[in-house]
């Protein structure tokens, strides 16, 4: 496999029309902002495009090649793959989804370390994480080994696929689940608990927990 490192005019690459991979504008910017910070750019993954001469696919790197362009770059680091149709569609299934997940300990002392040479308004302009996630996390007590009941801060995407009769199923139990207590549910409702966070987001996850909950003391129920 070809991993030499060439100079590539931005007006020569050309993005995969079956790239599944979207960024948003705020991520984008973001990347932005890295790049001209660091004056660094992982380099992209191309190939020889199959109808256009001098041209190259893009199959790794489409949002990286979009933030050169906005910064005024007119070339980027890339490595030239000669791969077929096929390899190029695994590739683009893979490169942008396998990944691990960070360490929170390891994560934490990354955090702290760059604290000591910018402000957490500075650095939520650059990394993912948002001002209010980088003040948590950093303020947060070092995890010990084996530490009973400790939780990772990062959500944990759940991705599912389902038809637009299922998914108007979903979005009216998720409706219910919203308010203080599912009807005969004396229990507190999750999403009182503050830790579950007020974003749409996180009472969407609080309310499928509920749900989830629900279903399995019904379940348990029936076995006993």
């Amino acid at each position: 496999m070809n991993t030499e490192i060439t100079h590539i005019a931005l007006e020569r690459l050309v993005p995969h029309p079956d790239n599944p991979n979207h960024m948003s504008r705020a991520s984008l910017a973001k990347l932005m902002r890295g790049i001209a910070h660091t004056g660094h750019c992982e380099p992209l993954v191309v190939r020889p495009h199959p109808d256009r001469a001098g041209c190259f696919q893009i199959i790794n790197g489409q949002h990286r090649c979009d933030a050169l362009r906005k910064l005024g770059y007119e070339t980027a680091d890339a490595v030239v793959w000669n791969v077929d149709d096929a390899q190029t569609a695994i590739l683009l299934s893979t490169l942008n989804r396998l990944v691990g997940r960070d360490s929170l300990d390891k994560k934490l002392t990354l955090l702290r370390r760059l604290r000591r040479y910018m402000s957490i308004p500075e650095l939520a302009k650059l990394l993912p994480q948002t001002r209010g996630q980088l003040e948590r996390l950093i303020s947060r007590r070092p995890l010990s080994p084996g530490t009973p009941g400790s939780q990772n801060p990062f959500s944990v995407p759940m991705v599912f696929f389902v038809s637009e009769a299922q998914q108007k199923a979903i979005e009216e139990a998720l409706l219910l689940a919203t308010d203080d207590a599912l009807p005969g549910d004396s229990s507190p409702s999750p999403m009182s608990n503050p830790a579950n966070g007020n974003t749409r987001a996180g009472r969407r996850a609080a309310a499928l927990t509920c749900l989830a909950n629900l279903f399995l003391d019904l379940t348990q129920g029936e076995s006993n």
